[in-house]
């Protein structure tokens, strides 16, 4: 009986002990930067993209609407720039809901900007609430496509292309 109750004290002085060991943070790895593309290939522009995207993905529910023009000097580029406009405008027709991305990014901004300014004329004010959109250009392009895009009621962030 006294070895039962040496056991059980032993036990209960060492348990507590035992049980405490901390677990460990999770190793957080810092994402290497990966520099703004030079290219028109938007295959060149995926890993950039995911790379600007992913500090923005709380919230969202389905993959990001992704409008992306290539520089104005490629071939048949008036044509690409009317099928894109032609998307987006389809796209916000339709309606975009809570929960949902749009992101814009192109090596032709200014581009892309008149094409935003363009589609959003016939957004309704307030009917995107809970959407986010993302620019990725310059400040001064940032502040035209805000002033676009913010009377639809979106979340809109800026990401400078760098």
């Amino acid at each position: 009986m006294n070895m039962l109750i040496r056991l059980l004290v032993v036990a209960c002085l060492v348990l507590p002990f035992a049980a405490c060991k901390k677990a460990e943070a999770p190793k957080v790895e810092a994402q290497a930067a990966i520099p703004l593309p030079t290219s028109s290939e938007q295959k060149d522009w995926k890993p950039y993209l995911e790379y600007k995207l992913t500090p923005h993905m709380g919230g969202i529910t389905s993959s990001p609407f992704v409008y992306f023009l290539p520089k104005s000097d490629v071939e048949d580029f008036a044509g690409k720039y009317q099928r894109q406009l032609e998307k987006l405008e389809g796209d916000l027709g339709r309606g975009i809901i809570e929960g949902n991305m749009l992101v814009f990014a192109s090596p032709d901004s200014e581009k892309e900007v008149e094409m935003i300014e363009a589609a959003f004329k016939s957004v309704p004010a307030g009917s995107m609430k809970g959407v986010k959109v993302i620019f990725i250009g310059t400040g001064v392009l940032g502040e035209r496509v805000k002033a676009a895009v913010e009377p639809a009621g979106v979340n809109y962030i800026f990401e400078e292309a760098k």
